[in-house]
């Protein structure tokens, strides 16, 4: 059966063209899943009978179920374990700072990735969601907390070039102004370099924000803690975040996970300055969540207030992520597989 809250508008309206009905009915579904978010097809109220008899027999309404809901008592986060379909199980996490709410999403059931200081990629890879249940996540949150979301980053569960089709169909989904209408400009998407697709990515110009997940300065360092260093070095990384950049005219960010005793040296510091500075990258600098499978330890505060330092007097632009939700399972994939293993 057809996806329905995946197609466009143009989709949706040649779709219901070919059923017989006008093109303002294509534009009242479109607002009732993406504006009104519907649960279901009974509550488009002015929708005739016939029609939504006709979309349940040859179109699928996907929706996510709440499957578990953690609230930080530190800081007011959210973290939501959604049930897909199929039975399968997504996070997505809601977080209020003083420029709007922020909701992350999944991309993928699972991650295939294997980055070392990652929770997510413990139970493997299942499978990649559709553009609608990564648009569920943003809708179900709403749902549930009556708030608007005025930023979305997909920086859950997976990997999401690895997903790219149903990737960029979700961001035009979510900012279409017929629908959502959330800027691009809001939109985040965190990779750990999937060099073809940045560059593919790059020629859809779109406005959004690419965040590389680097995590070090060099490719034997970068290896030994995301797999993915073995298949593209840091040179080619760079080169082609360098396209993006200037493709796009969007600047760029690299988030570098400080992990105490690996990548945290004066050292890395001088390398981590001299890959940021050509392409005039942001430094998101990340404490790593400690995840017990893993056993990496955070780097002390101070040692972290000093990479930032240095960083800075190299010229870089850096910031230290706001750490939040850690009284809960704050960490990508930990919720679900507490889940999973009980």
């Amino acid at each position: 059966m057809t996806d329905i809250k995946s197609m466009t508008g143009e989709e949706l309206e040649a779709a219901l063209r070919e059923m017989g009905l006008p093109r303002y009915r294509a534009d009242q579904l479109f607002h009732w899943m993406h504006v009104s978010l519907a649960r279901d097809y009974e509550e488009m109220r002015n929708l005739p009978a016939a029609m939504k008899e006709m979309l349940r027999r040859t179109c699928e309404y996907r929706t996510v179920r709440m499957e578990d809901r953690q609230i930080s008592a530190a800081d007011g986060t959210q973290k939501f374990l959604f049930a897909l379909p199929d039975g399968n199980l997504v996070e997505s996490v809601f977080m209020r700072y003083h420029f709007g709410n922020s909701v992350c999403i999944s991309s993928q059931v699972g991650c295939r990735m294997g980055c070392r200081f990652c929770a997510s990629t413990l139970n493997g890879w299942e499978r990649n969601l559709t553009p609608s249940e990564m648009l569920e996540q943003v809708y179900e949150i709403r749902r549930v907390t009556g708030e608007k979301v005025s930023h979305v980053v997909v920086m859950g569960t997976g990997e999401p070039l690895d997903n790219y089709d149903a990737l960029v169909r979700f961001i035009r989904l979510i900012s279409d102004p017929k629908g959502m209408a959330l800027s691009q400009r809001n939109i985040t998407v965190s990779t750990c370099g999937i060099v073809p697709c940045i560059r593919e990515l790059a020629r859809e110009k779109l406005q959004i924000t690419l965040a590389l997940s680097l995590h070090a300065a060099t490719d034997r360092q970068r290896r030994e803690i995301m797999p993915v260093a073995g298949q593209y070095s840091i040179a080619e990384t760079m080169e082609a975040m360098r396209f993006y950049y200037e493709t796009t005219g969007r600047q760029v960010t690299f988030e570098y996970t400080l992990i105490r005793g690996v990548n945290d040296a004066s050292a890395d510091v001088e390398g981590l300055a001299g890959l940021a500075l050509p392409v005039r990258a942001h430094v998101n600098l990340i404490p790593v969540n400690p995840v017990r499978e893993r056993g990496y330890a955070q780097t002390e505060a101070g040692a972290v207030q000093a990479f930032k330092n240095k960083l800075e007097k190299s010229g870089v632009n850096v910031t230290i992520r706001r750490e939040m939700g850690r009284d809960i399972d704050g960490a990508c994939g930990q919720l679900r597989r507490r889940h999973i293993l009980s």
